[in-house]
């Protein structure tokens, strides 16, 4: 079982940036992808972003390319999500999960975190 504890969100204007946190215990983080995710009330979680174990791989969902960069220190068992240029559709809460590969392949845990609201005006 994995601990996700996910920080950094907040009320930005529509151009901003925020950049959120996942700290992950309880498991080996350095071994797995890990991803990035987020919710809007009512509606399913969709994927945002993954980086494989090592952090020489990176994936993004089409709405987020070239916005946003995920990142990870595994020194510090932490993987980052920098958001820019941020839009009033990216307004959800985000929520970080661990891969069950090392490298991106869909499969995620069930250990989700609370996540991270991230609010963006226009």
């Amino acid at each position: 079982q994995v601990q996700l504890v996910e920080s950094g969100g907040g009320l930005v204007q529509a151009g901003g940036s925020l950049r959120l946190s996942c700290a992950a215990s309880g498991r080996t983080f350095s071994t797995y992808a890990m991803g990035w995710f987020r919710q809007v009330p009512g509606l399913e979680r969709e994927f945002v972003a993954a980086i494989s174990y090592n952090g020489d791989s990176t994936h993004y969902a089409d709405s987020v390319k070239g916005r946003f960069t995920i990142s990870r220190d595994n020194a510090k068992n932490t993987v980052y999500l920098q958001m820019n240029s941020l839009k009033p559709e990216d307004s959800a809460v985000y929520y970080c999960n661990v891969d069950k590969a090392p490298y991106y392949s869909g499969s995620f845990t069930d250990d989700w975190g609370k996540g991270t609201l991230v609010t963006v005006s226009s």
